[in-house]
């Protein structure tokens, strides 16, 4: 028989991640429907009973072992993106196969890192506020440090993000030290060093570890009074990573320079927040994993995950219960 699968997908998300080639796809070996419904209710829960797999996105509600119990019929969780954590409670992950499709958020926010480095290493919003003030530079106007070719640059975190910037940056010939006690082979894109040691040795620090109770202001106080004067420091995986408040008053003594994702635990940012007013800060509103192009990638590598179980294959991508403290 056609598994059942039941998409929860907001209005605003479902045609961002399923295309009508990704939605003919699903409709071709599963009898499919869709719930906007975005919290746990009566309704939600009779809609979940009748399906063999849910397929989950960024606004679906957090699944519990109350609307999952075991002897569930649902045998397949299937999520638009990389953060099953948040997403799923943790006693579910032991009777129903849950997968994820990171590759391409990866790949995006790594690209974001690298656009961020080059933006600031370059100067780039110094050069065009000038421009807009109808200040007047000329060539013979140069400083020191205006390249990213031979600096030292510390990466913290090497999973997929981690990784995929790693091989970005490889171009510019620069000395990459990583920051991860999770890593056991960096295949030669760098060289592991203690965190301590990267944040007091490195010109350019990009953040890319996921948010645990472990790496939770991981860079600290300590850590941020530690960086080298004119550090520029990039963050685009969580905001709860850096001591946010000890972070401001950095900024404000005009020592370092930042590039910001994400800013854990005000995000969005309220509009009179001193970050705002800073001239040393670049602040995105969380979009480094992409746009339109990557979500539909993303859905597409959900889609297949349950054509496999239609097929009665193994999923790519499963995430197991034991890789969950290592995740955010």
């Amino acid at each position: 028989m056609r598994p059942s699968v039941l998409v929860l997908a907001s209005d605003a998300l479902f045609p961002h991640f399923f295309s009508e080639e990704s939605q003919k796809k699903l409709a071709e070996v599963t009898e499919w429907r869709r719930s906007s419904l975005r919290e746990d209710s009566s309704e939600l829960r009779q809609e979940i009973a009748n399906a063999d797999v849910l397929m989950t996105t960024w606004h679906a509600p957090f699944l519990t072992k109350e609307m999952l119990s075991p002897g569930t019929r649902v045998k397949l969780i299937a999520h638009c993106g990389g953060e099953v954590k948040s997403r799923v409670e943790e006693e579910v992950f032991a009777y129903v196969t849950v997968t994820n499709a990171a590759d391409p958020m990866a790949r995006g926010v790594a690209e974001m890192a690298l656009a961020l480095v080059l933006t600031l290493v370059r100067r780039i919003p110094d050069y065009a506020a000038a421009m807009r003030a109808g200040e007047v530079h000329t060539n013979a106007e140069v400083s020191q440090g205006e390249t990213l070719f031979g600096r030292t640059i510390g990466l913290v975190g090497y999973g997929r993000i981690g990784r995929a910037f790693a091989q970005l940056i490889k171009p510019f010939d620069v000395e990459l030290l990583i920051s991860d006690p999770y890593a056991k082979n960096i295949e030669g894109a760098g060289n592991l060093v203690d965190l301590d040691e990267l944040v007091s040795s490195c010109s350019v620090i990009v953040l890319a570890a996921a948010l645990t109770s472990e790496t939770r202001h991981l860079i600290s106080e300590q850590r941020l009074a530690s960086m080298a004067n004119g550090t520029f420091l990039i963050n685009v995986a969580r905001g709860g990573l850096i001591d946010l408040e000890a972070l401001v008053v950095e900024l404000r003594n005009k020592r370092i320079t930042a590039a910001l994702d994400v800013t854990d635990p005000l995000e969005p940012l309220p509009p009179d927040h001193e970050l705002r007013r800073l001239s040393n800060v670049i602040l995105t509103p969380h979009i480094a994993a992409g746009g339109i192009e990557m979500r539909r990638e993303i859905g597409v590598l959900a889609v297949s995950e349950v054509v496999r179980f239609a097929s009665g294959l193994p999923p790519v991508n499963p995430v197991t219960r034991e890789m969950l403290a290592t995740m955010t």
